[in-house]
């Protein structure tokens, strides 16, 4: 997979075949990430009434019209399909504060993968992907499509943000920018959409992003791929460590005890409230981390090993 600051259409595209083995969907094993302690609101598919005929071995008993039996006096079922054709946004983060990486790779190529693996995702099951990508300073709108063109729109929008990041960029950092983002996903998003939001979350606020998630999961299934870096959560032991903003740079040494204490409360104090904000709306968090490889990550979170294949 990518390693580096920037990744490429190439590796975008090969996350295709990696787009299986995982599902967004509420029905998750029970050691799925999504089927922890606390409800979610995800609610998933609709079912639509196809027809009614008669029992046949490995139908599920529940779907037995008893009526219809009792009138026949032979066991029929109810017959469902899965409603298709669902429109989705992926709201991408490519802000200036995603361009950082100790391990892998930089947090805004992370969260590219992660766009580019729900977006394939969500073709492959016949939805209609569409995104919003954003940075410091643009917001990109894309309208839900169901097409491999479309999808190859999207990872073309996230890949021309992604690559204009640099380190010595004159933008400034605009945490307001989340937000600015949720409030087109809400004016976009009327219902039954799938929302999965892909951030570090910085921004975030219990005022406005409360508001407006709380929007957002009262007509939609909404999921957060929290991004992060590893270096966030514990500095290494021993050693001195530069950290540059592309203009300064600050050297310290993190064999300092109290100061990788200090380092470690700050990421998860801010990964807490923002768990909190989430588990309020009873919306589900993936945490996905720049050491290892996004797909790798998604499978084992949501409950599925390589190679499965289920919708």
């Amino acid at each position: 997979m990518t390693k580096g600051a920037y990744t490429s259409l190439d590796e975008l595209i090969r996350l295709k075949f990696q787009g299986q083995g995982f599902s967004f969907l509420p029905r998750q094993p029970i050691h799925s990430l999504l089927a922890g302690r606390h409800a979610s609101r995800l609610r998933g598919r609709g079912l639509n009434f196809e027809e009614i005929r008669i029992y046949q071995p490995g139908d599920d008993i529940r779907s037995i019209d008893w009526k219809v039996t009792a009138r026949t006096r032979k066991p029929h079922s109810r017959v469902y399909t899965e409603e298709r054709d669902r429109p989705a946004l992926i709201v991408v983060d490519q802000r200036i504060n995603m361009f950082f990486g100790s391990e892998r790779a930089m947090k805004s190529v992370t969260a590219a993968e992660t766009a580019a693996l729900a977006a394939w995702r969500v073709v492959g099951v016949g939805d209609r992907p569409g995104a919003v990508i954003f940075n410091d300073s643009e917001i990109v709108e894309i309208r839900p499509h169901r097409s491999q063109q479309r999808v190859l729109q999207i990872l073309n929008s996230v890949l021309q943000q992604n690559q204009a990041l640099r380190a010595d960029s004159t933008v400034r950092s605009c945490p307001e920018q989340l937000n600015k983002a949720l409030e087109r996903v809400v004016r976009l998003a009327t219902h039954d959409y799938l929302i999965v939001l892909i951030s570090d979350l910085d921004g975030a606020d219990e005022q406005t992003t409360r508001r407006l998630l709380t929007r957002l999961a009262q007509h939609n299934d909404v999921l957060v791929s929290l991004i992060y870096d590893p270096l966030e959560t514990a500095l290494p032991a021993h050693g001195r460590l530069v950290i540059s903003n592309g203009e300064l740079q600050l050297e310290f040494d993190s064999g300092d005890a109290m100061l990788r204490k200090r380092f470690a409360e700050v990421f998860s104090t801010r990964l807490e409230r923002a768990r909190q904000l989430l588990q309020r709306r009873q919306i589900p968090v993936l945490p996905l981390h720049t050491g290892l490889p996004v797909a790798e990550q998604v499978r084992k979170l949501l409950g599925y090993a390589a190679g499965t294949r289920r919708v």
